[in-house]
């Protein structure tokens, strides 16, 4: 999945499991004949993924399908267990001293929850001026300017440095969590569901501030939605994922003009609309399988009209079915 102009990250065959172990409680019963098993949630798997500099790409799913976890694992809050991922060019398990903590200030995230994501007992001079002064941005005599300035680009007063969080409304929030991000000047920044929680005329000023940074700095975004309409205002590519798997990579244009997995088809055909011939919704059906015990196969068949025998059995690879537009599906084959 190779995006034109060269790759600034690139994942290959990333997969992330979390293990719950046998507790105490449980090795007792085992010892009187129980058959307690650690459980194992495999929230990512195999996906390989590039993102070019200043591109948007947009990472689309039902709640549940690994889109928050894959994130995390680009923004390096937590680690892959397999695979690996590259960051211009460089494998990001092999950097150490001052080469990872360049690419740690680089990439940066962005969460949904701006209620949840800002410390309640710092003022907004701390919570966008630390780590900038922590990691020699800027000395500690500079840092009011600096945060000034900071909240400036994002359409705060810099008077509201001295505020503490819950002085402000939702979308005040959210832009200090942009500021926050903006403060260690990076390049690639994850948006989590960024606009999830605000009001709807909140978003679309916060989506308008994303692409005016866009265009002012040079950012590249890995931009986490289920809203639809939001991606494709936003994204320059589209990524779809179900269950942990990458199942469609397209042009953001052609992906919503051509979608070519059933499960793009579904999710686009739940979109609102307002074209008068089309009055009824018919929603994606069956529920999310578990990822603790996933389909065999195709995970989508148990959900998908058009599910024959070797969906059930096996696997599709992602296949070129268009230029720049891929999808795993075997009624490609």
């Amino acid at each position: 999945m190779t995006a034109a102009g060269g790759p600034i990250l690139s994942l290959r065959s990333v997969t992330k499991r979390f293990t719950q172990k046998v507790d105490l409680a449980g090795k007792i019963a085992n010892s009187l004949g129980a058959k307690v098993r650690e459980t194992v949630v495999q929230a990512v798997s195999d996906v390989d993924l590039d993102i070019a500099e200043g591109e948007v790409v947009g990472l689309v799913g039902e709640s549940g399908c690994g889109k928050s976890t894959l994130g995390r694992i680009v923004a390096g809050i937590m680690p892959q267990t397999t695979g690996t991922m590259t960051w211009r060019g460089k494998d990001v398990g092999a950097m150490h001293g001052s080469e990872r903590r360049a690419w740690q200030l680089a990439v940066q995230m962005i969460f949904q929850d701006p209620y949840a994501s800002l410390n309640p007992r710092l003022r907004v001079s701390e919570i966008v001026g630390e780590a900038p002064r922590v990691h020699g941005l800027v000395s500690r005599g500079a840092q009011g300017k600096y945060v000034a300035d900071m909240l400036d680009q994002v359409g705060l007063d810099g008077a509201y440095a001295t505020r503490y969080p819950h002085q402000f409304s939702g979308g005040q929030r959210q832009r200090i969590g942009i500021a926050r991000a903006l403060a260690v000047k990076p390049s690639f920044i994850v948006c989590d569901e960024a606009v999830a929680a605000l009001d709807v005329s909140i978003q679309a000023q916060v989506l308008n501030l994303f692409m005016e940074l866009r265009q002012r700095l040079g950012l590249t975004y890995l931009f986490i939605s289920h809203n639809l309409a939001v991606v494709e205002h936003l994204s320059d590519r589209v990524a779809i994922m179900y269950l942990g798997r990458i199942v469609e990579v397209a042009r953001a244009e052609e992906l919503f003009a051509r979608p070519n997995h059933p499960y793009t088809q579904a999710l686009l055909a739940e979109v609102p609309t307002l074209d008068a011939a089309r009055r009824t919704y018919k929603p994606i059906s069956g529920e999310l399988p578990s990822p603790l015990d996933p389909p065999p196969g195709c995970a989508f068949h148990p959900r998908c009209p058009h599910a024959f025998d070797r969906c059930k059995a096996e696997r599709p690879a992602l296949k070129e079915v268009a230029p720049g537009h891929i999808s795993a599906c075997h009624l490609n084959g």
